[in-house]
């Protein structure tokens, strides 16, 4: 009897102190998330990028860098991790510290093509949380001047006339430029021959020089190309025509309904990152892609400052996701 009273005071005593360390947790959780929130960031933040210096993504995110520095007043560094279509970036900071002192301006290759197309040590939507979108970008497709077209339609039945031989270049095999000229070509009924290069400005360089017809690249990328003449805009791959180049149709207004994609560069950071550090980070963005001076900077770079929230950036990224999943498998490309 006594050792049956004893073993249920224990049992009480426990539930008791279990109760109240709930209680306990139950007000230091706000205070601690307060305090994280108020600290943050007490040194240096690395901003991955999974490209060489020097191309449109690392300008977008110097840009984005340097605004934060001056809202967070603490050094924002640009760190360039490139190598196998930005895979090498994407583990990096899949496997870094959910501390908000690691954060990743992705492309949109790397959370919505490269698992695609190959087996990847991180899971695009599990490993990250997104926080905001900085900006898009639309494609572009462009010809030689010496071709004698200038439409979309012209160019289609200039491939045909071609027989199989016309080609286009493509920043590398399974790219973001060759897995959407791959599709259109598919969607076209046409043949043409993919050149494709390690990445880098080779594409370009020639298709500059006319050793090859036709390339599908970003605005940003061959814009002041177009401006001077040096190449053809044919058509642009958003639902609306770009800014940039307001005279050139879309490849909707041209004859190809559902060809439609943006490519955009978003920042992210591992998953279980404090949701108050995210939302800080997501408000200095959409306050930069409001700014006139910011978003001009960006704007001079290609992009069209966008700055959403957390929710509407992944919920972009989903649709991307599978998107690009059946656009891979509409061209061809073998699965993963």
């Amino acid at each position: 009897m006594i050792g049956d009273a004893i073993c249920r005071v224990g049992r009480f005593a426990r539930s008791a102190t279990a109760l109240a360390l709930l209680a306990v947790l139950a007000v230091a959780s706000p205070a601690r998330s307060e305090a994280l929130q108020a600290s943050w960031p007490q040194k240096p933040v690395r901003i991955v990028t999974p490209f060489a210096a020097g191309g449109n993504t690392d300008g977008n995110a110097r840009i984005i860098a340097h605004h934060l520095g001056e809202a967070f007043g603490q050094q924002f560094i640009v760190d360039h991790r490139p190598g196998a279509s930005g895979a090498i970036a994407a583990e990096t900071v899949a496997r870094s510290g959910a501390d908000g002192y690691t954060l990743f301006l992705a492309a949109l290759p790397q959370l919505a093509i490269v698992p695609a197309l190959v087996k990847t040590s991180y899971d695009p939507v599990k490993d990250f949380v997104p926080i905001s979108n900085v900006g898009t970008n639309p494609f572009v497709l462009v010809v030689h001047p010496s071709r004698p077209v200038r439409t979309l339609p012209e160019f289609v039945e200039h491939a045909r006339a071609q027989n199989g031989k016309l080609a286009y270049a493509a920043s590398g095999a399974g790219s973001l430029s060759h897995l959407a000229m791959a599709l259109f070509v598919k969607r076209a009924a046409i043949d043409m021959v993919a050149v494709t290069y390690k990445g880098g400005a080779a594409p370009l360089t020639d298709v500059l020089a006319g050793h090859v017809p036709s390339y599908l690249t970003s605005v940003s990328g061959v814009l002041p190309h177009a401006m001077r003449g040096a190449v053809r805009p044919i058509a642009v791959s958003g639902r609306q025509r770009a800014p940039q180049m307001s005279d050139v149709p879309t490849f909707i207004e041209a004859g190809f309904p559902g060809f439609a994609f943006l490519t955009w560069n978003g920042l992210l950071a591992p998953a279980g990152t404090p949701q108050e550090i995210v939302d800080r980070i997501a408000h200095e963005v959409a306050r930069a892609a409001r700014d006139p001076k910011v978003a001009g900077r960006l704007a001079a770079n290609g992009v069209d400052p966008l700055g959403d929230t957390p929710r509407a950036f992944a919920a972009t990224i989903a649709a991307d996701i599978a998107f690009w999943a059946d656009a891979v498998k509409e061209a061809g490309f073998p699965e993963k």
